[in-house]
């Protein structure tokens, strides 16, 4: 019998999704999850377009706090935040080919932005992060119609739980986890 997953609702430029995959991850839990790309701001630009005044203050604001919540998380200010639809499109592609391999391209795209700045809506950047996941060269940007859908439905049943942020997790019993909790209450979440 396959485990029911926890849904991981979650957005590559939202540094609290990527604090919370980075704890999955040291506390191995992220194979209980099933992740799912999800858009919390689908007006920002193709390409990334760099942050400044009162934008800049915010995604400063941003980084320090998540500095706090998860100390020793390797982040960096980026200098902008890019629109995450052809990372998460990607993503679906090769979660359905490979979850394994779809999981490190996720892992590596949240890396890629939140370490290094890359901006993760650049088709070159995104083919990259495919061959560094192991992906095929060539089918990295082949988003075919079926993971469009996909994307389109998880973003749809992240819409229906009535939360507005992310990350948030939803277990297999219907109980909800929002934002970056602590190590104590992700562990009791899953318990």
């Amino acid at each position: 019998m396959i485990e029911a997953r926890t849904l991981l609702y979650s957005d590559f430029n939202c540094p609290f999704c990527y604090a919370m995959h980075e704890r999955l991850h040291e506390m191995d839990l992220i194979a209980r999850c099933q992740w799912r790309g999800v858009q919390h701001a689908s007006h920002l630009p193709r390409p990334m377009k760099p942050w400044q005044g009162s934008l800049g203050a915010e995604l400063r604001h941003e980084v320090a706090v998540v500095q706090r919540l998860a100390p020793g998380l390797p982040i960096a200010l980026p200098p902008g935040k890019p629109n995450t639809k052809p990372a998460i499109e990607q993503a679906v592609a090769l979660l359905q080919r490979d979850r394994s391999q779809g999981m490190a391209f996720v892992r590596e795209t949240y890396r890629a932005f939140w370490c290094q700045g890359k901006d993760i809506s650049d088709p070159g950047v995104l083919r990259q992060l495919v061959e560094q996941a192991g992906g095929q060269t060539e089918t990295a940007g082949q988003i075919d119609d079926e993971s469009r859908q996909v994307a389109h439905d998880w973003e749809k049943a992240w819409h229906r739980t009535g939360q507005a942020g992310v990350p948030l997790m939803v277990s297999p019993e219907g109980e909800l986890l929002v934002g970056c909790a602590p190590v104590e209450q992700v562990r009791q979440f899953f318990a």
